[in-house]
């Protein structure tokens, strides 16, 4: 067992990058000495060391952690590309002495089945792989032929008026996109996506809530012009004419190259491992991610249950990940209730949950605002994209046409500006 624990603590000498993306925490490895070793790691590591041999070998209780041999034997074990594979292997251990544990304590403490159960799940859920592709997600049948792109500079929002204020999404830059619920943030997300898929870019799709399946239908609906509830049973409620262009909006999404990944309670550690991964599956595509959403991230640890200080450290470590892989990240983000008690409902920066350190780490902070949400009479099909904070230009509000029965986003066909 001990091998596979040398080997991935030796791969974290050899390149202690992988430090910052691996999900494996000291806790979940066998040996004592391998998590004190892999804490001293952490630490120098956080304090903007290298973390090396050479530097190892200058800890004072270099002999507790087994001196200079035993790091060097380490080092020799250290095995980059199968980096993935060591860290896949210690989980699964971890997972089966952890139920062993689980199992103890509930006969020790004369636990009921129900939540034993509860507890066995928990751990099985700890995943890396619970990624589809959307070509998968579609048909394997679909594999569209595609030649590298050259890589961008920044990614076209596929909204013309939106591109000309922003610049589009730029690399190392975070944009946050808040509104309150039923306002059509995953549609907004989901054709940014989409777009940033078609123009050379490899979305991967974070979503914390929302189902793969829940996610490719929307796909499905929004591209195709197909009312969502015909989605429930296609094969039924589809007319002739929609069901002979399935094929070609199949076809056409698969083009996107979008990924998904669709575990609940993701660390940013977890992404940023998953990112790496796809990075080196597609060398000549830069990543754009997109994590549905802000709150439901798991930080790294509770502190004591503070929401501000977990927001924080989440809001540090996105713009931390959009940085190291100089790529734009864009994450959603719920808003306060307290909107709805205002005349004008048009979001606010305070509105954000935990507004402060997310206000300051975004580039780009965009609200989504619907009259006809609030005015159930209306027929006014615009939805306002408001610019509220932006490193790259002017602040205003951009109109679209939002379908809310199938999730398509379109330009205005005269650009106009809705603030008051």
């Amino acid at each position: 067992m001990s091998i596979a624990e040398k080997a991935f603590l030796g791969s974290l000498m050899k390149a202690d990058y992988l430090l910052n993306d691996t999900v494996i925490q000291p806790e979940q490895l066998e040996r004592t000495q391998h998590r004190e070793l892999m804490r001293r790691m952490m630490e120098l590591n956080r304090a903007g060391k290298n973390v090396d041999l050479i530097t190892l070998t200058t800890l004072p209780d270099l002999n507790s952690l087994g001196g200079m041999s035993y790091l060097s034997e380490m080092l020799s074990f250290a095995d980059l590309e199968k980096f993935e594979g060591i860290e896949k292997l210690i989980l699964d251990l971890w997972k089966e002495r952890e139920k062993r544990n689980i199992l103890t304590i509930a006969a020790n403490n004369d636990w009921e089945i129900a939540k034993v159960i509860a507890e066995l799940d928990n751990i099985t859920q700890m995943k890396i792989d619970d990624h589809t592709s959307l070509q998968q997600a579609l048909s394997d049948i679909y594999e569209a032929p595609w030649e590298d792109q050259k890589i961008l500079q920044s990614a076209t929002t596929g909204i013309k008026n939106l591109d000309e204020v922003t610049g589009g999404f730029q690399d190392g830059e975070v944009t946050i996109l808040a509104a309150r619920p039923s306002m059509g943030k995953t549609d907004v997300v989901l054709h940014f996506a989409k777009v940033t898929g078609w123009t050379g870019y490899l979305p991967l799709v974070f979503s914390l809530e929302m189902p793969e399946k829940s996610i490719t239908t929307r796909l499905i609906a929004s591209t195709g012009g197909f009312n969502r509830t015909k989605m429930r049973d296609p094969k039924r409620m589809l007319n002739e004419r929609q069901k002979n262009r399935w094929s070609d909006v199949i076809g056409y999404l698969n083009e996107t190259h979008m990924q998904i990944f669709d575990g609940a309670g993701q660390t940013i550690a977890e992404m940023r491992a998953k990112t790496r991964k796809l990075m080196n599956q597609f060398p000549h595509k830069k990543p754009i991610i997109f994590i549905d959403y802000l709150t439901l991230i798991q930080s790294s640890e509770s502190y004591g249950g503070n929401s501000h200080l977990q927001v924080t450290e989440i809001s540090k470590s996105i713009k931390a990940m959009a940085k190291d892989f100089n790529c734009p990240v864009i994450c959603l983000a719920q808003l306060n209730r307290s909107v709805e008690s205002r005349a004008n409902k048009r979001p606010m920066m305070s509105d954000i949950r935990e507004s402060g350190s997310v206000e300051q780490d975004a580039d780009l902070i965009l609200f989504l605002y619907r009259e006809a949400y609030y005015d159930k009479e209306s027929q006014d099909r615009t939805l306002e994209i408001i610019v509220s904070k932006n490193r790259n230009g002017p602040v205003g509000t951009i109109a679209v046409n939002y379908n809310e029965h199938t999730g398509k986003i379109e330009e205005q066909k005269e650009h106009r500006l809705t603030h008051e």
